[in-house]
């Protein structure tokens, strides 16, 4: 049986949307200035927007495993938000979307996902609030990383 989350994290940076907006837009980069994240290829391109774009994503936490899955492009609205469809690892769906408030950014990532590995399923029903505590503390450390690599202040971070 395969075990659904849904993550919702919200980042508040002191920083214009059009810079934040680009930071998450180009994940090539993200190893980069995201330590958790391992590596980024891209099989596909996707149109001028990045819709189609495929990309092979591997990240790791604290916890001793590392979550291998593609994200598939669906959606883009420039400024406003971007949504891709999981597989791999996990399956299911991830959001970003962006707003202002004066001078402050949120950048909103909800994901909706199913695990597809076996011991992550047989594990699930101990291991969620641990799975979910890496989750975050991976958000967490992005948010952070993000704000740093803009040379901006972190207003705050919100988990749901």
């Amino acid at each position: 049986m395969k075990m659904e989350y849904r993550f919702v994290t919200i980042w508040y940076i002191d920083a214009p949307i059009e810079a934040v907006c680009e930071a998450i837009s180009h994940s090539l980069n993200w190893p980069q200035w995201w330590r958790n994240v391992e590596s980024v290829v891209e099989f596909a391109p996707g149109d001028a927007r990045g819709i189609g774009s495929v990309r092979r994503y591997t990240w790791r936490g604290r916890l001793p495993y590392r979550l291998t899955f593609d994200i598939c492009v669906i959606h883009a609205v420039p400024l406003t938000s971007v949504e891709g469809i999981a597989s791999g690892d996990v399956e299911g769906q991830g959001r970003w979307s962006f707003a202002t408030d004066g001078a402050v950014t949120s950048a909103r990532f909800e994901w909706q996902i199913r695990t597809t590995t076996v011991w992550m399923n047989l594990l699930a029903l101990f291991a969620r609030p641990l799975i979910k505590w890496n989750h975050d503390g991976v958000m967490r450390r992005g948010g952070e990383a993000l704000a740093r690599m803009l040379n901006a202040r972190l207003v705050g971070i919100a988990h749901d």
